[in-house]
């Protein structure tokens, strides 16, 4: 004799169902959570790496000159002194556009931070940068060997003697909003 009243099912509740999306989404935020941070904490340390392979070509491309006169983004391309990473398709072009690791720009020039005209120093400035990028660049020790001065956004110039600034006077000065911030590196 058949059992009509028994009443199998196989398979998942709705409340199962929905426990399950619900795990899937809390380790998907998570996970771009961490991914967000992992990718800033990488073009952080890209841009420093920009700055100090720059640093090292040019020094390399004018060790034997008595100046740096005529340094500006054209020349610094024509000399191979920029990254690759750093120039818009991988090539250099005759307007020597040069980008940093947060697409902002990066202009080279001889002289002060103050527009003087002394080709014995020259400057590094990488525009666009958010408010945290800013202030990990300018609490960054970048060493005394050479670095004159650096100048955040239009505050008043830190000479050697006031570098490295710590992180919250970095925070203060670099204060405007959505990658607005730059930074001047002076060298001799």
């Amino acid at each position: 004799m058949r059992n009509f009243m028994k009443n199998e099912q196989s398979g998942r509740s709705m409340v199962e169902m929905l426990g399950v999306l619900a795990i899937i989404g809390v380790l998907s935020v998570g996970g771009i959570s961490g991914y967000s941070k992992a990718m800033a904490k990488y073009k952080l340390t890209k841009a420093q790496d920009q700055i100090s392979m720059m640093l090292i070509n040019i020094r390399t491309a004018f060790a034997s000159s008595p100046s740096y006169d005529q340094l500006t983004n054209t020349t610094a391309i024509l000399l191979n002194i920029i990254p690759g990473d750093m120039l818009p398709d991988g090539i250099g072009d005759t307007n020597g556009s040069v980008i940093n690791a947060f697409s902002g720009s990066v202009k080279i020039a001889t002289g002060t931070v103050d527009g003087g005209s002394n080709a014995q120093h020259f400057t590094i400035e990488f525009g666009g940068l958010g408010k945290e990028t800013c202030a990990s660049l300018a609490a960054s020790d970048w060493g005394t060997e050479g670095l004159v001065s650096m100048k955040v956004n239009s505050n008043a110039k830190k000479d050697q003697s006031d570098l490295p600034i710590n992180a919250i006077e970095a925070a203060n000065l670099c204060n405007l909003d959505d990658s607005a911030n730059k930074i001047i590196w002076e060298y001799y």
